[in-house]
């Protein structure tokens, strides 16, 4: 009776090795701590794991490009892992191109949108008490562009072009991320930082609570939504960088803000077998509310914003498995 016990753990424990060497991986690289990347992948590795889709884990990092980096040098069909990356539209428009430097040799072009996720805005933070109230008011003051080589950073600077404005006209320059400029600007060693993300990020609205305690509060620099900056932008990403009004509940500033937003798009390889895309559709779909709960930002993951863009026609193809669910479920023809 003992022997026979034993002989069914062994089985059932074998099985279930067997079943668990079967399922794929899925890496879903996020972005840094205080940003809604971080939270958004988290929740979609979550979902992804308690489905039983994939052996899903989310891992830290400095952003878009970073993600898109991994998706093409770390992704393995031979094992089953697949790199699934959050990005920025435009970050992953140039690098799908090649226009992307560090995609010149070897371009993106193997990834494959999944879904739209939300737009982010083009953040210019700083403070009442700053008087900085146009982008051209950032000379002479220390600014924060973001992480080296992020989204943020790349657009900050086609911001600053715009504008006329050149790094080496402030005071000082620092490359901090999301939560590390936040910090910064409470702490008053930086007068002001670029974020791009999505509404609301935790470590503004942290920000924006931070400052009022101090008697001080948090300002959003308008970018104009016509004039040099926004056409320089529109050009060089066309369809992807849009304008817009945040309002100001959204952080409790004085003012309504005239902003310009990017949007963001979950990316997998086009490696990945079309039944797991599939699935891994099937799961965030139907799982919304619990991704909403997760992280604000996600309350714009809609089908809707999803057949937008595929009827937008962008440059980067949506996954063929991707496209099979929408027809599935009758989004689509």
């Amino acid at each position: 009776m003992r022997l026979s016990k034993l002989l069914v753990i062994l089985l059932v424990l074998v099985l279930g090795t067997t079943l668990a060497q079967q399922r794929p991986r899925v890496v879903i690289p996020t972005g840094s701590t205080g940003g809604v990347f971080f939270f958004y992948g988290q929740a979609i590795a979550k979902l992804l794991s308690e489905a039983g889709v994939a052996d899903a884990t989310a891992q830290q990092t400095g952003g878009s490009y970073d993600n898109l980096l991994l998706l093409r040098d770390r992704t393995d069909p031979a094992s089953r892992t697949y790199y699934c990356a959050l990005a920025t539209t435009d970050s992953a428009l140039v690098t799908y191109t090649g226009e992307e430097p560090r995609f010149a040799q070897r371009k993106a072009d193997m990834q494959r949108i999944m879904f739209y996720m939300y737009p982010s805005l083009i953040h210019i933070v700083t403070t009442e008490s700053s008087g900085i109230k146009f982008v051209g008011d950032l000379r002479g003051k220390r600014v924060s562009t973001g992480q080296p080589g992020s989204s943020t950073e790349n657009l900050a600077l086609l911001v600053l072009k715009g504008a006329g404005v050149d790094v080496r006209e402030f005071a000082k320059r620092e490359r901090l991320p999301a939560a590390e400029s936040a910090k910064a600007l409470s702490e008053g060693t930086i007068d002001a930082y670029f974020w791009v993300g999505g509404v609301p990020t935790a470590s503004v609205v942290e920000l924006a609570q931070s400052l009022t305690r101090k008697g001080d509060q948090i300002k959003l620099v308008d970018s104009p939504r016509t004039g040099p900056t926004a056409q320089l932008l529109m050009k060089e990403f066309p369809g992807i960088i849009t304008t817009g009004v945040l309002p100001k509940s959204a952080y409790g500033t004085k003012d309504n803000v005239f902003a310009l937003f990017t949007g963001n798009v979950f990316l997998c390889p086009a490696s990945m077998p079309d039944d797991l895309a599939a699935a891994i559709m099937k799961a965030v779909f139907s799982n919304l509310q619990t991704l909403v709960t997760a992280t604000a930002a996600a309350r714009d993951t809609t089908i809707k914003n999803t057949v937008d863009l595929v009827n937008q026609k962008m440059v980067i193809p949506f996954h063929p498995g991707a496209l099979r669910y929408l027809r599935e479920i009758g989004a689509i023809r």
